[in-house]
């Protein structure tokens, strides 16, 4: 067959491969190239049957129609121009390039020296010239036909003050859990298969976040050390699936896994990396953005253009202030919610999206863009609001609609419990969703997405079983991944056989997620937390394809879930603990107050309580805020942490309240089994407790059946 450009039918002004119906219109930028060449490939991949440069250049986008050629197609393409390091351009046309906006990748990248656009080992190194084709190598695109039924599949849009995410890695959910079908293993068809999804439902979370999905190769270092990118924070396409996560060739099975997910009323938000690429630095290899305009795809140094500038740890910074840049994630993002139905984005490193000359501005037109964008400012925004640069912790630092990791919240919360001195207003804060940070600019209480552990760092079984990182299996002689993990071990390293000790551990786990749980803000659960999985002390698995990165379900009987499950009802029962407006501790006209700190004695704090490095009780009545509009009548919780020894707290008279009933005692055999208790109860050392006012002895008339039944759920009955 014969392949030659022709005239397009209608005007196609989408960048990358569109499939027509009658033939497929390529079209990729470049500002500094001086000829683009797309290359044709054999179904197998391994023959280029056509080079055919793109006739029609407009501005920077070149293109190019050829008719009767559609969905499978393999294809890449070749840049000339000059190769020029010291200013920033490395053109070379000897080597393969990824389109950008690939929708589908095909076969594997396979690493060779040939990959790289310099001669590597040479004495001039990135200075030099490769000129060995690198197309045997290298992983082509595939023209697709974005045809599917969705069987009136709609976005969810759940509101924030009811999202609980879970975050979760598509094989490291599935590979171990013996009801998935071993086909079916380490893939979407997997993630959303019945005994996940079942799993997931009885959980209670909302909304799962999936580590990046989206295409990304193996780093070469790993492999040449028997090891892989397991967590996939290096992409090199970004609107192609992983296609190690797809049991066929057919794309349509990650659309597949969202329909299921949203027929079971689980939201998908995908963690994406558009702060760098899998390239890597300088000396990294030229796979696509680098061989079709490194000078504008990526931020060079200002001093010296030969060198990329990294903010990231990884080699390079995507140029995302770029206009065709910029574009090219705007389309990624809407690609994935209008043709994939992704419900929400996590971002990964997002001070690098708003750095504007190098610095960071809360203002930059990264965020503008998001902010105007009628279809992705409506979805769920989410970022690691942090990256390696200068000025790149930026926790709190980022604009409506955004919402935020809190890592403080991790932090104060495993030292309150670890029973560190001086957290009580620390952990305070973070329970009334960390105004500090947050409460400022119109942002409401879910701007912080509070974490106990999340891929990054310790599970939470870890942080109780480990007082120092254990990552000797990652090769690096135990020197990557954080060393202050704010952890306790409870008396021995690892896994024991102590009854004494494991008891002490699981009460900890209790009290840290009923802690998440009754905080204002977003709670996050890392998966395999609610079974207790370990990653035998590896608080850096990003490289841990294996036992150790993967979810152990052989803990599934871990007594432990029952109680998340319960906590999180708990949770969804008291709209008290996830509203929309912070608290601030102002009291009405009429009296009512809607936030409250007191001591033991029931008396309310003071700046001497405030300021004790020994106290290590918190005592709160929380209320709807007095800005809730509707309020029908006063209710409220009063919520005791306590860190320290046995104490006799006495509740509060707050609201014409003073009859109080017990819903939780982590420190009970039976947590959730409600009694009346005494205006003084003791708080047992080490124990989360809350407890109802009496008057809220029956539900609402208005109740669903489902609200009704969580209602009694916790005895409130027999109160």
């Amino acid at each position: 067959m014969s392949y030659a450009f022709s005239e397009l039918d209608f005007l196609k002004p989408e960048l990358g491969a569109e499939y027509t119906g009658r033939g497929t219109h390529f079209s990729v930028f470049s500002a500094h190239a001086e000829q683009m060449e797309l290359c044709l490939f054999s179904p197998d991949g391994k023959k280029e049957v056509a080079r055919l440069a793109l006739p029609k250049r407009e501005g920077d986008i070149w293109s190019g129609y050829i008719a009767d050629i559609g969905p499978g197609t393999l294809y890449g393409y070749r840049a000339h121009g000059p190769y020029d390091p010291k200013s920033g351009h490395r053109f070379n046309p000897n080597k393969l390039l990824l389109d950008p906006y690939a929708k589908q990748t095909a076969g594997d990248l396979r690493w060779d020296d040939a990959l790289y656009g310099y001669t590597v080992g040479a004495k001039g190194g990135d200075l030099t010239f490769d000129k060995r084709d690198s197309a045997p190598f290298m992983v082509k695109g595939v023209v697709q036909d974005s045809d599917f039924d969705w069987s009136n599949d709609q976005a969810i849009r759940r509101p924030w003050t009811d999202t609980i995410i879970y975050e979760a890695h598509v094989r490291g959910m599935t590979m171990t859990h013996p009801k998935v079908p071993d086909r079916l293993r380490g893939t979407f068809l997997g993630m959303c298969s019945d005994p996940i999804v079942d799993h997931l439902v009885s959980l209670g979370i909302s909304a799962v976040e999936l580590l990046p999905i989206q295409y990304f190769p193996n780093d070469r270092y790993l492999l040449e050390k028997n090891l892989n990118n397991y967590w996939g924070y290096q992409t090199l396409g970004f609107f192609a699936p992983q296609a190690r996560y797809m049991s066929s060739q057919q794309i349509t099975e990650i659309k597949t896994m969202v329909r299921k997910f949203h027929a079971a009323g689980i939201e998908v938000i995908m963690d994406v990396v558009y702060n760098h690429t899998a390239e890597g630095s300088e000396r990294g290899p030229t796979l696509s953005f680098r061989g079709l305009d490194n000078a504008s795809y990526y931020i060079l140094s200002p001093d010296d253009p030969r060198h990329t500038f990294d903010t990231t740890g990884t080699g390079n910074t995507l140029n995302v202030a770029h206009p065709m840049v910029m574009r090219m994630v705007l389309d990624s993002l809407r690609y994935w919610v209008g043709v994939m139905h992704i419900d929400g984005f996590r971002f990964d490193l997002a001070s690098t999206l708003g750095r504007q000359d190098l610095e960071f501005d809360r203002q930059g037109i990264f965020f503008g863009a998001i902010r105007q964008d009628p279809i992705l400012s409506g979805v769920k925004l989410i970022a690691e609001p942090w990256d390696v640069g200068e000025g790149g912790y930026q926790v709190g630092g980022f604009p409506h609609p955004f919402r935020e990791w809190n890592d403080k919240f991790r932090d104060d919360v495993r030292r309150f419990w670890k029973r560190d001195g001086g957290m009580v207003s620390d952990v305070a804060s973070r329970l009334t969703g960390s105004s500090l940070q947050f409460n400022h600019s119109d942002r409401g209480a879910t701007s912080s997405v509070n974490l106990l552990s999340a891929h990054d760092g310790f599970t939470l079984m870890d942080t109780v079983s480990f007082n120092d990182k254990h990552n000797e299996a990652n090769g690096e002689d135990n020197r990557d991944g954080h060393s202050d993990n704010h952890s306790d071990n409870m008396g021995a390293e690892g896994t024991v056989e102590d009854e004494g000790i494991a008891a002490a551990r699981a009460r900890r786990r209790r009290n840290m997620m009923a802690t998440l749980l009754l905080s204002q803000g977003i709670p996050m659960i890392l998966a395999g937390d609610e079974i207790g999985n370990s990653q035998d002390g590896n608080n850096n698995a990003y490289c841990q394809d294996n036992e150790i990165g993967w979810v152990d379900w052989s803990r599934l009987g871990d007594p432990f879930l029952v109680f998340c499950q319960k906590m999180i009802a708990l949770r969804k029962a008291h709209s008290e603990l996830r509203q929309e407006r912070f608290l601030t501790g102002e009291t009405s006209e009429d009296g009512r107050i809607e936030i409250a700190w007191y001591k033991a004695d029931g008396q309310f704090m003071d700046d001497d309580a405030w300021n004790d490095p020994e106290l290590r009780l918190v005592c709160v009545y929380v209320s709807a805020s007095l800005n809730t509009p509707n309020t029908e009548k006063i209710g409220g919780l009063v919520i005791v942490l306590n860190a320290g020894g046995d104490c006799e707290v006495v509740l509060p008279e707050v609201n014409g309240i003073k009859d109080w009933g017990r819903l939780l005692d982590t420190g009970a055999d039976d947590p959730f089994s409600a009694f009346r208790p005494d205006r003084s109860v003791v708080a047992y050392h080490e124990t989360v407790s809350v407890f109802a006012p009496k008057g809220a002895s029956e539900p609402p008339k208005n109740a669903s059946p489902a609200e009704r039944r969580r209602w009694f759920q916790f005895g409130r009955r027999r109160s």
